[in-house]
């Protein structure tokens, strides 16, 4: 019987110690509390593990890890996008080993393909690999599976599904409505978490959301509202996560942000690969007090020292009442990203 996979995916951040190695002991405890948490699978080597800056080794060994701390508590979307095919089904086989549910598969990166070369490369992998495969479509990174492919593509039985990370929810509207229904039980997730309940609306059945990591909480329960079809308060959930996002995205150097947000939560995830300039590690701690405001007015954490009472001018705020907090600090925020020239 196909995998058919639902609900909120977290694509892991990896924890690095003091040296720049995986931090095995903290990987295991974040693990559990995502679990904990109530996200419904996990998907290490995803864009937010940063999987093309870890050696081929690193990323087994966090398939490793996740599958034997797991031990079957939730679903596990192992990320085995390698260069070529060969390795790819290399990969594949391995998590199988590993106990992995099913693998994401990025379309070819770095040399753009036609469309039957990409039908050609998802094909050869279908007809080897042992276990499920996701097609995972991020076409701002890599060539683009278009609607045509995908339904070419989820003739084999081997392929389960698609994660696209477009944030185009007429795309995926196209691609339920040629898959559907012909593989009714074909997985859609987005990889999208600023449009998940309009996703979710037209038909997907899940999110592999980066926002996860920081906030699992409200990401199970947005998920749950908009399942429910209680879409007023789902809508009100999705704006908050929205800013929170868009900050972690935009005002960091991808994954940065997310994972100064965990960091929040009480883990301690170390450095990046990435080498930063001190100006960028002086901006960090400048936006890490956006951040923790807009964390801390979900009621997850606590506000940063000397408070949240800010504005974009620096003055004086008169006191607000608590339910002014969540308009207050999103105003600020807009603004402050505005004057940047964000927004």
């Amino acid at each position: 019987m196909a995998t058919r996979l639902k609900g909120i995916f977290t694509p892991m951040l990896v924890p690095l110690d003091e040296h720049g190695e995986i931090h095995e002991a903290e990987l295991r405890r974040f693990i559990n509390w995502l679990i904990q948490s109530g996200v419904h699978g996990l998907y290490p080597n995803g864009s937010t593990g940063e999987f093309t800056r870890l050696t081929v080794e690193e990323r087994q060994r966090i398939v490793r890890i996740t599958c034997d701390e797991v031990k079957g508590r939730v679903p596990i979307l192992a990320g085995a996008a390698e260069a070529n095919v060969r390795e790819t089904i290399a990969a594949c086989e391995l998590y199988h080993s590993f106990g992995a549910t099913a693998v994401a598969i990025v379309s070819p990166f770095y040399y753009r393909l036609s469309a039957e070369s990409v039908y050609a490369h998802f094909r050869e992998i279908a007809l080897h690999s042992p276990i499920d495969v996701t097609l995972y479509n991020i076409p701002m990174f890599a060539s683009p599976i278009d609607v045509p492919t995908i339904q070419r593509l989820a003739e084999f039985e081997r392929i389960v599904g698609i994660k696209d990370s477009s944030g185009d929810v007429a795309f995926m509207m196209r691609m339920i409505a040629a898959v559907r229904p012909v593989r009714p039980e074909f997985t859609f997730l987005t990889g999208w978490d600023c449009v998940l309940v309009p996703m979710l609306v037209a038909g997907a059945d899940g999110g592999t959301n980066a926002a996860s990591n920081v906030v699992p909480e409200l990401m199970r329960r947005l998920f749950d509202l908009a399942t429910a079809g209680n879409l007023q308060p789902a809508m009100e959930l999705q704006r908050r996560i929205l800013e929170v996002f868009d900050l972690m995205l935009y005002r960091f150097e991808f994954p940065d942000g997310f994972r100064a947000g965990v960091e929040m939560r009480g883990f301690d995830f170390g450095r990046s690969r990435q080498p930063q300039t001190p100006a960028q590690v002086a901006d960090r701690g400048k936006l890490k007090n956006m951040l923790q405001c807009l964390i801390a007015d979900t009621g997850l954490i606590g506000p940063p020292p000397g408070g949240c009472r800010f504005s974009p001018t620096h003055e004086p705020l008169p006191p607000a009442s608590p339910s002014d907090d969540v308009q207050r600090i999103v105003v600020d925020v807009l603004d402050a990203l505005r004057q940047k020239g964000v927004l």
